[in-house]
């Protein structure tokens, strides 16, 4: 993906100098052997364990040995230095001058295959083997991807799923990405169901079709086989800078509508028969009453998401190459069949439990969780639920089921992939026209990332698990006609009945990291003045909630600022009698001395010298002292 139309970047330069050595000497020559070592008695016979089976094996001294005497495998050479294994079909040759020269004399076995029942080892391994097609597709977008956000925050996932859209494994990376991404497949299936083709690869962001908020663009890839079988679903999401919208970065504080909060992308075929459409996503990108800024940004970052899902075509290729499909698609079943009796054994020990959850504005999440130990089954209701939100602060439903699907993921002791069997044994009840279920034009930019970890401390809450977090992504969002760039904020995490909370640090569904301050400084006209910890503001208690940060950031140039974050009337709650942690708060100290007091959802005009101050909450306490 090089750019002829943009200058390189030096990022690093090394250099490897190479002194001169000692002169190569003539070896000195060795005396010829008989040939063959079976007429040289070995040290011991002994039994070792060599192509799958226990062998008696002679162990030869390699100082008894000729130049040209052979050793045929199995048998293992001792040398004063050194111990060589010899495998059965390979042969060991001494030469003139002392070197030995291992060759395989007898072809490779053709393997067993490994078939399609259920083996632990091969369980794990496939776990494993998915998870690193997905680990792998997130470096290759990290290192293609061009936008700040993407490359420096990694506000990006990646994630492969099977031929109808269910998520099988996933890389480490944003938890509400994850869990609504099966969501977004399902909306390509069933759409283009009989017209997916290879070398296809859509673009979507409709929150009301598996997205989650419009600078969230979901790229997907069809994988096939030679014969044109639909195999599996590559996809990757990235949080892009903006992507349109009545304010630089597409999160505006006051949107009351989806138009308003950016381009709205909804199943584009991005990739028609290996051919990048650049033309047609870039009239996308510049339609609408509130284009997108920076066109050539989306679109580089485009190409690293493809190059992304192209990284785990290529690999997912290498396992059905390996394993053959029927194995590799019946593992795929059995990872999900692990997951779901994962949460189920989870399912056997918990109680019922209710709880409600205010926001900041004054709407509330309220659930009931009504469990079925003896089947090991559980609804989850959220009726009583607000109804939608008149502003931002709606989550789609594929937020809402990425937030349980962490949640019981949580829960589950065994190191699995978040993958669909975990919801598997959940029944989850969503209220119409409420604000984790809104209807056309609702506006959500804050609903992924406010009500999106509001509904977790509310499951947590119901559970008795945990005291909450921060509750809060602060998201900070600032920029111009030239500049554009978005953060979330850490805080502190919620203490638990074993544990203390910790302090900075992002909480349940994001799990992105902050620009180095020598890249955000380098990139945009802004210093960081200061970023510490905000000591004492976790909760109190047996075991203490995390503290939250203090992150003051200097302008140097004018820009439009906005800020979506809870938590600043709301304090986050404590548990089992533990302390509430400290609400958040955002002020401006302006250039001329004077102090801006702004709410948690706000926006404000900023000039040169000016300094944004954002206080992040602390975590909530658990358990009396």
């Amino acid at each position: 993906f090089i750019d002829h139309t943009k200058a390189h970047v030096v990022e690093a330069i090394s250099i490897e100098a190479i002194g001169a050595g000692e002169p190569v000497v003539d070896l000195p020559l060795k005396s010829a052997g008989c040939g063959q070592v079976d007429t040289i008695p070995p040290l011991a016979l002994v039994q070792a364990y060599m192509g799958g089976e226990y062998r008696n094996t002679p162990v030869v001294d390699r100082n008894h040995l000729h130049p040209g005497d052979t050793i045929n495998g199995p048998a293992i050479l001792r040398e004063d230095t050194a111990t060589t294994v010899v495998e059965p079909g390979w042969r060991g040759e001494l030469t003139e001058v002392g070197h030995f020269i291992l060759t395989r004399m007898q072809a490779l076995p053709k393997r067993t295959a490994v078939g399609t029942e259920a083996d632990p080892i091969m369980l794990e391994i496939f776990n494993n083997l998915f998870m690193s097609v997905a680990e792998q597709m997130g470096l290759v977008l990290e290192n293609t991807a061009e936008s700040v956000n993407i490359k420096e925050r990694l506000d990006f996932s990646c994630a492969i799923f099977d031929p109808e859209g269910a998520l099988i494994a996933n890389a480490p990376h944003i938890p509400s990405h994850l869990g609504s991404m099966g969501e977004t497949i399902t909306t390509v299936v069933k759409e283009r169901r009989g017209n997916i083709k290879p070398g296809d690869a859509y673009i979507l962001n409709a929150p009301y079709n598996g997205g989650t908020h419009l600078p969230d663009v979901t790229i997907i890839k069809p994988i096939f086989s030679d014969q044109g079988q639909l195999l599996f679903y590559a996809a990757s999401r990235g949080h892009h800078t903006d992507i349109g919208g009545t304010t630089p970065g597409s999160a505006p504080a006051n949107s009351s509508s989806i138009e308003e909060e950016g381009v709205v992308i909804d199943n584009f075929k991005l990739v028609e028969n290996g051919h990048f459409r650049e033309q047609a996503i870039r009239e996308v990108l510049t339609s609408g009453p509130w284009p997108a800024r920076n066109p050539e940004m989306n679109i580089a970052d485009f190409k690293a998401q493809l190059a992304a899902c192209e990284k785990g075509a290529a690999e997912l290729g290498k396992m059905v190459e390996h394993y053959g499909i029927e194995t590799v698609h019946a593992y795929m079943r059995h990872i999900q069949d692990n997951a779901e009796e994962s949460v189920r054994r989870v399912l056997e020990t918990l109680e019922d439990g209710d709880f409600s959850y205010e926001l900041d504005c004054g709407s509330q999440i309220t659930v009931s969780i009504r469990v079925d130990n003896e089947n090991r089954t559980a609804v989850i209701d959220f009726t009583g639920t607000s109804p939608q939100h008149p502003g931002n602060f709606n989550a789609p439903t594929a937020v809402v089921k990425a937030a349980v699907l962490y949640t019981f993921r949580c829960l589950a002791a065994d190191k699995i992939p978040l993958n669909e069997g975990c919801l598997k044994p959940i029944q989850i009840i969503i209220p119409e026209q409420s604000m984790i279920n809104p209807e056309y034009p609702g506006a959500v930019i804050a609903g992924n990332t406010e009500t999106g970890q509001v509904l977790v401390d509310t499951l947590f809450g119901a559970l008795k698990i945990s005291a909450a977090s921060q509750g809060t992504m602060n998201n900070f969002i600032w920029g111009n006609d030239e500049h554009q760039y978005y953060e979330t904020i850490c805080g502190g995490s919620g203490a638990t009945r074993e544990h203390d909370g910790t302090d900075a640090v992002h909480t349940h569904m994001t799990n992105s990291r902050l620009t180095d301050p020598e890249v955000l400084e380098w990139r945009f006209p802004v210093v960081i003045d200061s970023f510490s910890i905000r000591k004492g503001s976790g909760g109190t208690g047996r075991h203490r909630g995390g503290d939250g940060v203090i992150r003051r950031i200097q302008f140097m140039e004018g820009m439009k600022a906005n800020v979506l974050s809870g938590h600043r009337r709301i304090p986050p709650y404590g548990m089992a009698g533990g302390g509430d942690g400290a609400v958040g708060s955002n002020t401006v100290e302006h250039a001329n001395g004077l102090t801006t007091k702004l709410n948690g959802t706000d926006q404000i005009d900023l000039e040169a010298g000016d300094i944004f101050i954002i206080e992040t909450p602390g975590g909530g306490g658990y358990g009396t002292i």
